[in-house]
This record gives C-alpha cells, sequence and structure tokens, in this order.
C-alpha cells in the first residue's frame, strides 16, 4: 500500500531498497553495504542540492532496484505510485546491453530524461565520483577511474542544465581527476 505523505513514502523506499539492496556489496576494498549508496543520492539532493521533491528523493534511493535487484516495474509502481516508478525506470540501464553500448546509451538518452531524473543521474555522477576518489572500486588502476571521470563528464554534459549547485559539485569532483594518476 502506498503511503501518502512524503516522509513516510520517503522511509517506505529506504526500507524497500535496504531490503532489496541486502546482499549487495559496493565495489570498494572494504566491501561497503550496497544501500550506502542510494542513501548517498537521497542526501546529496537533500542537503547539497535543496531538493526535497519526494519523487525525486524515493527514486534516488530506489534508482539501482530495478537494475541490480529483482524487482519489477509493476512493483515499484504498486508500492510508490506511477511517478517515482517512471523516474526509477528512466534510469535504469537495458542490462541485455553489452557494458559498452550500456555505458553509450546513457550518455544518448540523458538528453531525454525528464528533470527528476536528471536530477538523480547527476546526484549518482556526483556519488559515484566521490566514492572512486575517498574509495576506488578495488582492482580498478588510475586509467580506468579516469575512463569513469571521462564517461561521468560526457554523461553530465549531456544532461544540459540541471541544477547549478550540484554541477558545481560535480565540476569540483572532477577537477580533481588528478589525484588519481
Amino acid at each position: 500500500m502506498q503511503a501518502t505523505h512524503p516522509l513516510p513514502l520517503f522511509v517506505q523506499a529506504v526500507a524497500f531498497a535496504a531490503e532489496k539492496h541486502r546482499h549487495q556489496r559496493r565495489k570498494d576494498a572494504q566491501a561497503s553495504p550496497y544501500i550506502n549508496h542510494p542513501i548517498a543520492l537521497a542526501q546529496v539532493l537533500a542537503q547539497l542540492g535543496g531538493v526535497h521533491d519526494p519523487v525525486v528523493l524515493c527514486a534516488a534511493v530506489l534508482h539501482d532496484t530495478l537494475e541490480d535487484t529483482e524487482t519489477t516495474a509493476e512493483e515499484l509502481q504498486a508500492l510508490f505510485g506511477a511517478p517515482i516508478a517512471a523516474v526509477v525506470q528512466e534510469v535504469t540501464d537495458d542490462k541485455s546491453l553489452p557494458k559498452p553500448a550500456r555505458k553509450q546509451a546513457q550518455i544518448e538518452h540523458a538528453a531525454t530524461l525528464s528533470p527528476a531524473a536528471r536530477l538523480v543521474k547527476l546526484a549518482d555522477k556526483i556519488c559515484n565520483l566521490s566514492d572512486i576518489l575517498a574509495h576506488p572500486p578495488q582492482g580498478w588502476d588510475a586509467a580506468r577511474r579516469q575512463q569513469y571521470f571521462d564517461w561521468a563528464a560526457r554523461v553530465v554534459q549531456a544532461l544540459g542544465p540541471v541544477h547549478p549547485g550540484l554541477e558545481q559539485r560535480f565540476a569540483e569532483l572532477l577537477a580533481r581527476r588528478a589525484e588519481l594518476a
């Protein structure tokens, strides 16, 4: 049953994402719990971006459920409503494609995303760059980390104007790419 007030709906989304990602870990050396990543997106959006739209914040914590868990779009729609499910679908990669094609598709489709999906996508790239700088994925050498930074910059550029403060934060992280060497 879908919650009607924004805060309970957000808490429901966090609990749902935590359950769905419960056995997953990040690729860093500490194997951090995966749920830290979606929560970080919501934190970036709310605290750094001043975004308080429950659709955006719920979609941020749910953004990897379709892609990385057994969750279905129908399940998201039934629990969280069509607007949230639609944003999550917009930011979900097609896992049937090979990885290079998925990465290229993110660049090509970035400009077609809704404003809510653009916010989630930008927050995702901010969090990923921050994580790569602070706790790089195990086995990623400097060249692989540089490639990710280059690709993320192409995705964010393709998004077009989204949110000045969040774009500034992305630019600050991107400027730290020299630390990857």
